[in-house]
């Protein structure tokens, strides 16, 4: 990706990100991509590049990964999903759009949905300046499962001298495998992107924040749902064969958003192929099935809107 723009949050903590498609800016309400545990603005590239050339596209860094910073340089901020939450309404409100959509990864699915809560509060509530037309919940949940197996497994062997970037690998690569499944892994047309994802393990992705990360999502609570705008539509994307996150817990937010449905199968535009897919969803298929998925949900809406922005 390209050199990313700071924005300085009221805590001191830097924002990284890129905003890309500007040219559509007017035309079509932009999407805002939130990533999970570790994330990094880059790992969108697959899906943000040629979603721009419809609509502006925002990626960015959690504070402490990334390009973007702690608020000190001790880096001892006690990150928590509504801390991520209220990063992202002070982002979202530097940008001034007036609707835009918003689509969560894995925990940026729970900092998505906090976001949406964050009016509802019962202490320090906050009112969103602008007005979410369309939520993507993707490979996502909104309390932690009770299922077995499932998660990240974070390497917390004692590092006593600088690692070469092939013993770095070998440490990311469990997790990373588990990102897929087994017959994505053994398919050699995809050897170029796993290695693509592997090399990419080796910045911007320190420890110490996956680990306050992780611990934030364990300890999140999450309320309010009801009280969410019934304009607002939703969008749930979960694989059959996400080892991180298990498929009930996708099929799962049905039954808090009402308004909420569940990518559907088929050889139609915005359908996909089959559920067998894994955590990181946008690799599988041919790019454009995941374009049309998006652009199918948003059009009617959107047409409606006349994309005002």
């Amino acid at each position: 990706m390209s050199r990313p723009t700071f924005l300085t949050l009221p805590d001191g903590a830097r924002i990284a990100y890129e905003l890309l498609g500007s040219e559509w800016i007017g035309h079509s309400n932009p999407i805002i991509f939130i990533g999970g545990v570790g994330s990094t603005r880059g790992d969108w590239q697959r899906l943000a590049q040629p979603l721009s050339l419809r609509r502006p596209v925002v990626i960015y860094d959690h504070r402490g990964v990334g390009d973007s910073s702690y608020s000190t340089a001790a880096k001892d901020d006690e990150i928590t999903i509504e801390l991520m939450a209220r990063d992202l309404l002070f982002f979202l409100q530097f940008l001034k759009f007036s609707d835009l959509v918003l689509c969560g990864f894995s925990m940026g699915g729970t900092v998505t949905q906090q976001l949406l809560l964050l009016p509802y509060l019962a202490s320090d509530p906050v009112a969103l300046p602008f007005r979410v037309t369309h939520v993507f919940l993707t490979g996502t949940f909104h309390v932690m499962w009770e299922e077995k197996g499932y998660g990240i497994r974070i390497d917390r062997t004692p590092i006593t001298k600088p690692l070469t970037d092939e013993q770095k690998k070998a440490r990311a690569r469990p997790n990373l495998e588990k990102s897929f499944d087994p017959e994505w892994i053994s398919n050699p047309a995809n050897q170029s992107r796993f290695d693509w994802w592997l090399d990419r393990q080796l910045v911007g992705r320190p420890l110490h924040t996956i680990i306050k990360q992780s611990r934030a999502v364990s300890r999140m609570k999450l309320s309010g749902y009801g009280q969410i705008p019934k304009s607002t539509s939703f969008l749930v994307i979960h694989g059959e064969k996400d080892a991180i996150v298990p498929f009930s817990s996708g099929a799962n937010l049905l039954q808090i958003i009402p308004q909420a449905s569940f990518i559907q199968t088929g050889p139609q535009p915005g359908q996909v192929p089959t559920l067998a897919f894994g955590h990181h969803w946008w690799e599988y298929f041919d790019i454009e099935v995941w374009v049309k998925v998006f652009e199918t949900f948003l059009s009617s809406r959107e047409n409606q809107r006349n994309g005002k922005l």
